[in-house]
């Protein structure tokens, strides 16, 4: 029986209104009761992650930034798993030499250098995944998601590697070109020792210390709990939860989710928009996964 789920948010946990339904809600009630522990294992930042959860009533530990910050559920600081600054310049260089646009999660959240821009982002990811939405409307969406994400602005990275007291935790680029530009951008930032190189979207990728994965992060709390990996059950959709979903002993890959990770996951669920994650937690507690 499973005794720790540790659940993906964006395109998994959350719907296509960015909250938590209440069946998905119900569910992880459920799994409480039975004495499973609930976690999200997101690619936000602590600050990006908590308000949908509190609107949901749900708390939980955390795994953010793909691994690189762990919270437990009083919302303390575990571990971090940084950039250090001269591999940080190496990813910049990169970046800025391709003309990608880019942010960096840092251990003071999430900066930009381009309002207007940060905007358009979002509203493509937004309009990719909501086709029937106007571009118009994406924007206006993108807007309001951002006022919710705590994004800060700044008029130089240079800025971040100059603050002793900022660690840079990820950094996420965005192409609406998608792979095509991206990919081999990706490569070669990934043939930078010690980095990793994942995607949570068709049009972005995202770089983090090759000891931030949510993988890693799942198996060092479930350690900690004395639980076995055989009874970690692991829910995502994308890239960036590939290594969460190949160490679990129970995985769900999201109805939605890109065809691989669907090859990679043990089960497969409903789609975000469909309940997929409370549907996954009853089959596991009703089948005795």
């Amino acid at each position: 029986m499973i005794k720790l789920i540790a659940s993906d948010m964006d395109g998994t946990l959350l719907n296509n209104k960015m909250g938590i339904s209440p069946s998905n809600i119900a569910a992880i009630r459920e799994a409480e009761r039975r004495g499973i522990q609930f976690m999200v294992a997101t690619g936000r930042g602590y600050l990006e992650a908590k308000p949908a959860l509190d609107e949901a009533g749900i708390s939980c530990a955390m795994i953010t930034v793909n691994g690189a910050q762990v919270y437990n559920k009083e919302g303390r600081s575990l571990f971090t798993v940084g950039i250090e600054s001269a591999l940080a310049k190496q990813v910049m260089e990169i970046l800025e030499n391709n003309h990608i646009y880019y942010e960096i999660a840092t251990t003071k959240g999430v900066f930009s250098v381009n309002h207007a821009q940060r905007i358009e982002n979002v509203a493509g990811h937004i309009a990719a995944s909501l086709p029937h939405l106007t571009y118009k409307m994406a924007i206006a969406m993108a807007a309001a998601h951002l006022e919710l994400l705590h994004v800060q602005f700044v008029t130089d990275f240079q800025q971040l590697l100059d603050d002793p007291d900022i660690e840079i935790l990820k950094f996420i680029c965005f192409d609406m070109n998608g792979p095509k530009v991206l990919g081999p951008i990706g490569e070669k930032i990934g043939q930078i020792e010690h980095l990793t190189v994942t995607s949570s979207g068709q049009n972005n990728i995202e770089v983090n210390h090759a000891n931030a994965q949510k993988g890693i992060a799942v198996k060092h709390v479930a350690k900690d709990l004395g639980i076995p990996m055989e009874e970690v059950m692991t829910i995502g959709d994308n890239f960036n939860d590939e290594s969460m979903l190949r160490v679990a002993g129970v995985s769900f890959a999201m109805g939605n989710a890109e065809p691989e990770i669907k090859e990679i996951a043990k089960y497969v669920t409903s789609t975000n928009i469909e309940n997929g994650v409370g549907e996954a937690i009853m089959r596991a507690i009703n089948e005795d996964l």
